[in-house]
């Protein structure tokens, strides 16, 4: 999103994007008072319901949903709380699912090895 895309926009409420790194610009939502919540969409949702441990999915939810639970009390620019908080869930996921790959491999060594 371009920097001051919804500068001034005091009735937008909620806002939907893809967990995607670095894709928002600065100042995007400054001035947006009644913005409290993100969702995100393009198959996240599926890809944390498909995670190997479900200690893992719990954190990715919770990490998901830490956005709206104080989004609505933030003043002025919100735009740094959400770049900090997509930035903090896409390197989140990004961790698990390398891990998960790790633990798919190991797995599959060992039956291999087994056979």
């Amino acid at each position: 999103m371009q920097v001051g895309a919804f500068l001034l926009c005091p009735k937008l409420k909620r806002i939907v994007m893809p967990l995607k790194g670095n894709m928002i610009g600065d100042i995007v939502f400054n001035e947006c008072p009644l913005l409290a919540t993100v969702d995100l969409v393009g198959g996240v949702h599926n890809t944390v319901a498909s995670l190997h441990m479900e200690s893992w999915r719990n954190e990715m939810n919770d990490e998901i949903n830490s956005i709206n639970q104080g989004l609505s009390i933030i003043t002025g620019d919100k735009t740094p709380a959400i770049q900090q908080w997509m930035g903090s869930a896409f390197r989140r996921l990004d961790h698990y699912k390398t891990e998960h790959r790790r633990l798919l491999k190991e797995a599959t060594t060992l039956l291999e090895l087994a056979l």
